[in-house]
């Protein structure tokens, strides 16, 4: 078969693997739950311009995700496979750009090799399953400096596109877009004294382009919202950065660990990668490779240093440091590939056996019954992973690299998958899928549901309604304020509400449940798992 066919081939079993397992796993709380009921919410008010949460005013991110998500519930349904389909694409569209950029930057091979690695790498892959808001951000960053990249060559249409994927990055996640590209740009021009690309910037058609994208919605939603500017602005990016108002702080090596796994199998490749890109001279023109270094760096080095951290952070810098790997992994000698690939294989084999030992990590929340489900899960993951490995290492040793690459990649993407797929079994203690499943049929449109002490962000989801919170805000407490009846403040309020209320339901922990049964108030039990409980006022 010849070349060509094979990769098409590939590329169609890849696309049916990416896609199709999309709708195996319950959507879990937090992010899964929250980047799902806000669209859900959209689509059932019709509002597309305030998003609301819980019925409730929430402007902690900008909206395109949302609008995708909405879309998505719009054409084809609201199902856990149309609630991720924006990041799956994202990431789907991410991989390909790699290899399309990498191609023309560093030829045909380096591309493939890019589009593999970027695929197989743990974070990635499992960012681009998960309904957050990083994979699209990622992409459109992507875009950005690919795009900005490309324009180096003297073809400036790559810059309009840059400008574009850069407002499309703002309307994901806000000015973080800005930070992260404007700042590598001026290290890169500090370090290398080469001010060259600043003339090639299309200001006079860029800034026109991006502002026309980026720029209508956030002054329709300040109109229609005065309260909007001053929490997003300051509040969600200056605050949240300096302070730790997020509850989100960690130390400063956070990020070390995460990238370490994260760019797993590829770790050692992926930093042999920048030292070798970094001391790399470009024959002539434009240094991209010290460029994408920088990259990497900055993305790291700004999350690390913010005291807002979380892991899905960094995922930014992953296709830049892919297509350095691909760049390295087309030149890379013999020995040193059979040296990396013997890493694995010694990193592989230890989780094989520590695998079935994360069943020990049960508890009442999440029981053996659950935990042992998923360490066999895990345990055939790095079983995956290991043969992968040593088959990799067999065809390095007799001088086959590139069947090398790719069969670790193959087994590393499998591996990934099954891991990922094994946290179903944890889904009834992570999600209320099963809860709301119990509860939708006796359930009346428009009876009082009370959250008490608590709030699941898969719950409104699933039983495609809002909840009236008690004695919590979390991170509604903003909306809260610009809408205080949407709410419950205290205890004594909630327990008069029920008694006046003809019919009722509350969901709370099991510790509540047990405090206000012996307080006395009057309960029938509904449903119950291992974190809720759902009660009804007796009839």
């Amino acid at each position: 078969m010849p070349r060509r066919a094979w990769l098409l081939a590939a590329l169609f079993a890849f696309t049916l693997a990416w896609f199709g397992t999309l709708d195996y796993r319950k959507l879990v709380k937090s992010d899964e739950g929250r980047y799902a009921e806000i669209p859900r919410e959209m689509v059932a008010s019709g509002d597309w311009l305030t998003p609301r949460l819980n019925g409730i005013k929430y402007f902690e991110k900008p909206p395109l995700q949302y609008w995708a998500t909405a879309t998505a519930f719009e054409l084809f349904g609201q199902h856990d496979w149309t609630a991720r389909l924006w990041p799956a694409l994202t990431g789907f569209l991410g991989i390909l750009l790699a290899w399309f950029a990498g191609r023309r930057l560093f030829g045909a091979e380096a591309g493939l090799l890019a589009a593999v690695t970027l695929a197989s790498s743990l974070l990635y892959l499992g960012i681009g399953h998960f309904n957050s808001l990083d994979m699209g951000l990622t992409f459109f960053l992507e875009a950005a400096v690919f795009g900005f990249l490309l324009a180096q060559s003297g073809e400036r249409r790559w810059m309009l596109a840059a400008w574009a994927a850069l407002a499309l990055a703002v309307l994901t996640k806000g000015i973080v877009a800005l930070v992260l590209t404007g700042g590598t740009l001026l290290l890169h021009s500090l370090l290398t004294r080469d001010l060259s690309p600043w003339r090639r910037l299309e200001f006079a058609r860029g800034l026109p382009l991006f502002l026309l994208i980026a720029a209508p919605w956030f002054i329709a939603v300040s109109l229609a919202n005065p309260e909007f500017a001053h929490f997003f602005f300051i509040h969600e990016h200056f605050e949240r950065f300096l302070t730790k108002v997020h509850h989100r702080y960690q130390p400063a090596w956070y990020f070390v660990p995460i990238l370490i796994l994260g760019a797993l199998p590829w770790t050692t490749l992926a930093l042999q990668s920048l030292a070798q890109a970094w001391r790399q001279r470009e024959k002539s023109g434009f240094a991209a490779r010290r460029f994408l270094v920088l990259w990497c760096v900055v993305v790291f080095g700004f999350f690390s240093v913010s005291d807002s951290k979380l892991p899905s952070y960094i995922l930014p810098l992953f296709p830049a440091l892919a297509l350095l790997l691909g760049d390295w992994l087309n030149r890379i000698g013999r020995k040193a590939l059979i040296g990396h690939l013997t890493i694995v294989v010694l990193m592989a084999l230890p989780c094989l056996f520590l695998a079935p030992y994360v069943a020990d990590q049960a508890s009442a929340e999440t029981p053996l019954e659950m935990m042992g489900a998923y360490a066999r899960w895990l345990t055939a993951a790095a079983a995956i992973w290991l043969a992968g490995g040593l088959a990799a290492l067999a065809f390095a040793w007799r001088d086959r690299g590139q069947a090398a690459i790719l069969t670790l990649a193959a087994a590393s993407f499998v591996a990934g998958t099954v891991a990922m797929l094994g946290h179903e079994n944890l889904s009834r203690s992570n999600s209320t899928y099963w809860l709301a499943a119990s509860i939708e049929p006796l359930l009346p449109a428009d009876v009082p549901f009370y959250s008490f002490g608590m709030y699941d962000q898969t719950l409104p989801y699933y039983l495609r309604r809002t909840l009236t919170l008690v004695q919590h805000q979390d991170e509604m407490a903003f909306g809260l304020r610009q809408e205080p009846r949407k709410w419950v403040p205290s205890a004594d309020e909630f327990k008069r509400r029920w008694s006046d209320d003809a019919d009722a339901f509350a969901v709370m922990d099991n510790a509540d449940f047990d405090r206000l049964r012996q307080e006395g108030l009057a309960m029938s039990l509904v449903a119950r798992d291992t974190r809720r409980v759902i009660v009804r006022k007796p009839r």
